[in-house]
């Protein structure tokens, strides 16, 4: 009976103890993940930018490395998507006196005009956990950089007029490329069974683009001068890791 209450009273120390270190412990512990990422983003143009297009969305995927130190480092590719083009003289010089482009069999052709193009960015930054119950979870800053591409996208129903098709067409799109810098700040959260993960925040890019094609059509001249292009908006993302949750471990007292 001695020994038994022995053994009853050392359960009653040790198993207490060992929750509560696991609570205090691995509840706490910062963890290194590998993950991937489908986002959506709504943006609004700055710069020379707001004088070619309206408001866009962005959707692509992502990848990302978060360190046990809480150190993130960050590739993403994010394809750009509008339907406002500010652009007022685009084929000016197509348009009959009634205001339509005539097709290759002598009706008015429907043209449509959208924005299309992507950036792809390389970035590094650090999370903040806000909880010392979750430190894979918090306040998250990352800065990169990258390449950016934008055109309009020239839609003629059916393809009937010649003067837009094939390289005739690119002679309006407005086709622009160059380096671009990015910044997001925002909230992660990695959910202690894995299954709910996301982030979400601001992001904001800045491009130094040119018009790489040889010479505007409606112009007739090329366009040739620095331009600065730049997007503010609001991201969020689902993460999916590659990487299970680490194992409890039991610490005793």
């Amino acid at each position: 009976m001695k020994n038994l209450f022995y053994y009853i009273l050392v359960c009653a120390v040790i198993f207490p103890s060992a929750i509560y270190a696991q609570s205090d412990t691995t509840r706490a512990k910062a963890e290194a993940l590998w993950a991937i990422y489908p986002a959506f983003a709504y943006q609004w143009p700055g710069g020379d930018m707001a004088n070619r297009f309206g408001q866009n969305s962005t959707i692509g995927p992502g990848f990302f490395h978060k360190t046990t130190s809480n150190w993130i480092f960050n590739a993403d590719i994010n394809f750009l998507f509008g339907n406002t083009i500010n652009e007022d003289s685009l084929i000016h010089n197509l348009i009959n006196s009634d205001g339509f482009v005539i097709d290759d069999q002598g009706h008015f052709a429907e043209v449509s005009f959208f924005e299309r193009g992507f950036y792809s960015t390389l970035r590094v930054g650090k999370l903040f956990p806000l909880s010392k119950s979750n430190r894979n979870s918090g306040l998250i800053v990352l800065v990169g950089g990258g390449y950016m591409q934008h055109k309009i996208k020239i839609q003629v129903k059916n393809k009937m007029a010649s003067a837009l098709k094939g390289d005739y067409k690119k002679g309006y799109d407005r086709f622009s490329d160059g380096f671009t810098t990015a910044q997001f700040i925002g909230y992660m959260f990695i959910g202690k069974s894995r299954l709910a993960n996301f982030f979400a925040g601001a992001e904001f890019v800045q491009a130094w683009t040119k018009n790489r094609r040889s010479m505007n059509f409606d112009t007739m001249h090329r366009d040739n001068k620095q331009r600065f292009d730049f997007l503010a908006g609001l991201k969020v993302g689902w993460i999916i890791p590659f990487n299970q949750r680490e194992p409890e471990d039991f610490y005793y007292f």
